[in-house]
């Protein structure tokens, strides 16, 4: 059964300014931990990713892994799993908001349902992990940028 964890982060830059750095999956190797490479498959009439392939190391789980991006506006991003070795589903999204000054809210949503047995305790602390180092890298990449 797929479980949903999410957690914000308050980021020293405007929501573009974070937003450009997301939407940048190129460059995801140099600041996630997990993401060892990622490939743009297609894009939008606007150039922005609908579908990219993520190559994942996150400790235990290694996977191949093939995610559809929806840009909800300039402040939102989801994704949902299109195809992937270890994972039956995953949902996410990253929702910005203004902060005051150069301050952004970000809110990163994830719901993710293995195909392996998992402990529900366990799956939710992985996933908290993994969002927590989500967050913390993408704020160090916006903030030295």
């Amino acid at each position: 059964m797929a479980e949903h964890t999410s957690s914000s982060i308050t980021i020293e830059a405007a929501p573009a300014d974070v937003m450009d750095v997301i939407a940048d999956f190129a460059r995801y190797p140099d600041w996630t931990g997990e993401v060892k490479e990622a490939e743009v498959l297609a894009t939008d009439g606007q150039g922005r990713a609908e579908q990219v392939r993520l190559v994942m190391d996150a400790g235990a789980i290694k996977d191949d892994q093939t995610l559809a991006y929806t840009w909800h506006g300039p402040n939102e991003v989801s994704w949902t799993l299109v195809k992937s070795q270890m994972l039956r589903s995953l949902d996410g999204s990253y929702s910005l908001e203004p902060a005051g000054g150069d301050r952004t809210r970000v809110t990163y949503s994830l719901t993710v349902d293995v195909k392996i047995p998992m402990l529900g305790m366990i799956k939710r602390k992985a996933e908290k992990v993994v969002i927590d180092r989500a967050l913390a890298g993408l704020k160090k990449r916006v903030e030295s940028r």
